[in-house]
């Protein structure tokens, strides 16, 4: 188990360096902060709660700067953003308090598998179709199942809103600074829950590792998402969801430890 109390300056540099790539990953595809963090944090023995409850008191740091660049980039469609916004916290809420008393993994290898499905489908549209932008019809059960996953598996924001709302034709642009930041919301919420459930104790040190990384490269994150092209984004995005979907499922059934 982690002891949150024993670590000094030099334990840091890892959690800073995997904050850092983490949400250069997150800022440009809209997803995989949580997932990379979490994985990391779980890898090191800290229960499912305290893990996702750390990564998200990092993440309420992270996105907020996140948020702000994808904003003066201009990658933020409000109207995409008022949508999700409400949905989004309360799932997360919700989650966060099951989680707080209930083994949330049971239901996140059939999430597994249907997110690596879509990622599958990303990588195939984004070499064989050319993008075709259009308003998404299905959004705020999109952002409600969103933030449940989120707060339930220690990330899931993203790949759960980001792959789907791409899946309806929605700008890959726009579609990520959006996610981006509606994010911040959600994860302060989730964090004020977990808090007031599981207490300080619940946030170790190596949070601030990943918060220091995590806030150098958000800005970073937000030019790239404005700069790339659309396709080379949507794959990106599938590459991204495939890969860590893969290792998900792959570790629920034992394959990796």
């Amino acid at each position: 188990m982690i002891d949150a109390l024993s670590t000094n300056a030099s334990d840091l540099w890892p959690f800073i360096l995997v904050g850092f790539g983490a949400q250069i990953i997150d800022g440009a595809l809209g997803m995989a902060y949580g997932v990379i963090s979490s994985t990391l944090l779980l890898a090191l023995g800290l229960p499912p709660s305290r893990a996702s409850a750390s990564v998200h008191a990092a993440e309420t740091f992270t996105t907020g700067v996140s948020a702000v660049s994808h904003i003066l980039h201009r990658n933020v469609d409000w109207n995409l953003f008022a949508k999700l916004l409400i949905p989004g916290i309360v799932g997360g809420v919700a989650g966060a308090y099951l989680l707080s008393n209930i083994d949330g993994n049971v239901i996140k290898p059939f999430i597994q598998v249907y997110l690596l499905a879509i990622g599958i489908y990303l990588v195939w549209r984004g070499f064989r179709i050319p993008p075709k932008h259009k308003n998404p019809r299905l959004v705020a059960p999109l952002g409600l199942i969103g933030g449940f996953m989120d707060a339930t598996g220690g990330g899931g924001w993203g790949p759960v809103v980001t792959s789907n709302l791409l899946l309806q034709g929605s700008s890959p642009r726009h579609t990520i600074g959006t996610v981006n930041s509606v994010e911040f919301f959600l994860t302060l919420s989730i964090s004020i829950t977990f808090l007031f459930h599981l207490g300080w104790e619940t946030f170790t040190t190596y949070t601030v590792g990943l918060l220091i990384g995590g806030v150098v490269a958000a800005p970073f994150g937000a030019m790239l998402a404005r700069h790339v092209a659309p396709r080379i984004l949507l794959t990106s995005v599938g590459v991204v969801l495939t890969l860590t979907s893969a290792f998900g499922f792959a570790k629920w059934l034992g394959y990796i430890g």
